[in-house]
């Protein structure tokens, strides 16, 4: 196993925790085909099979179990060694690893531009993952920072920088869309079809902060996982949106969507920064942490439009 390579022992580690060769692919930003190899040539370098395809199903071999752990402490203290070494180089020399839900996609590349162009040098890393995805990127170490709605409450490090207001959206035609009318109350909307987000993301919590004991009555008419999708679903009338509306200001400008005035809402809540508290972060993610706490909320009211206040 001395001619293993890093980039192979880190496809490993990525299929092996998702079980899967085509999302593994996906996070490596390699194609299927690709992963295949490295885990072939991986398994030449070992002399043994790391993985057994059952059905459609990808598990681990006994191998590829007692394999997995030591495979981790490598990667870890790769990771480890080049946080070193970034102490050395400074912010311009180093690499900015951020993970964000998926609400921060619409605003958050830009920030992080604004940001490099103060540190010329800086190289950039940006995922986008819902918040299961998110806490087990803080949790394995694969980010070292990371911005999200609802924050864990054991073991990070979490600031507030900016307000993050969600809205009830509707397509033009909706009844509750009319011009002029009065903020309508909770017991009124959940009359309504709604268009959700899964079960166990930020905005569905969000939205029991919002709805309360309201909630159990919602009609649900379909839960979709992207937030694009549930917009071009309320845009063809399928029911109302609960979103960010900081997701929303471009179809809002546009007039194919329109924020209902409604009892409670905005609902106002706060973007967090994130990290794990007993990490030593690096000194271009200190420094873009601290740049967020200074000029986060300004940069984002500059970036998105006004949606429902």
């Amino acid at each position: 196993m001395r001619n293993a390579t890093l980039r192979q022992l880190k496809t490993f580690e990525a299929v092996a925790r998702h079980l899967s060769f085509s999302r593994a692919a996906e996070e490596l930003h390699l194609t299927q085909p690709a992963v295949s190899t490295q885990i072939r040539t991986l398994e030449g370098h070992v002399g043994v099979t790391l993985f057994e395809q059952l059905g459609k199903k990808t598990y681990l071999t006994q191998a590829g179990t007692e394999l997995l752990p030591f495979c981790r402490s490598i990667i870890l203290q790769f990771e480890e060694a080049e946080t070193a070494m970034a102490q050395h180089r400074g912010i311009s020399g180093g690499r900015l690893d951020v993970a964000v839900i998926s609400a921060g996609d619409y605003f958050f590349p830009q920030l992080m531009v604004a940001f490099a162009r103060r540190h010329p040098g800086v190289q950039l890393n940006l995922t986008v993952h819902n918040r299961e995805e998110l806490l087990g990127q803080l949790a394995a170490n694969r980010t070292d920072l990371a911005v999200m709605v609802r924050p864990p409450s054991n073991d990070t490090q979490n600031d507030a920088f900016a307000p993050h207001p969600y809205v009830i959206v509707a397509a033009p035609q909706h009844p509750l869309a009319a011009p002029g009318r009065e903020p309508v109350d909770l017991h009124e909307l959940v009359r309504h079809p709604f268009v959700v987000r899964e079960r166990g993301s930020d905005t569905w919590h969000s939205m029991e902060d919002a709805f309360g004991p309201h909630l159990a009555g919602l009609q649900v008419a379909m839960e979709i996982k992207s937030t694009e999708t549930i917009k071009q679903a309320v845009i063809a009338g399928i029911g109302l949106g609960f979103l960010s509306a900081h997701t929303i200001g471009r179809e809002v400008a546009a007039g194919s969507l329109v924020v209902v005035p409604a009892e409670r809402f905005p609902l106002m809540l706060n973007w967090y920064v994130v990290h794990r508290r007993e990490k030593r972060l690096p000194p271009v993610a200190s420094a873009f942490r601290q740049f967020l706490l200074d000029d986060g909320a300004e940069w984002i009211g500059r970036l998105i439009p006004t949606a429902g206040g």
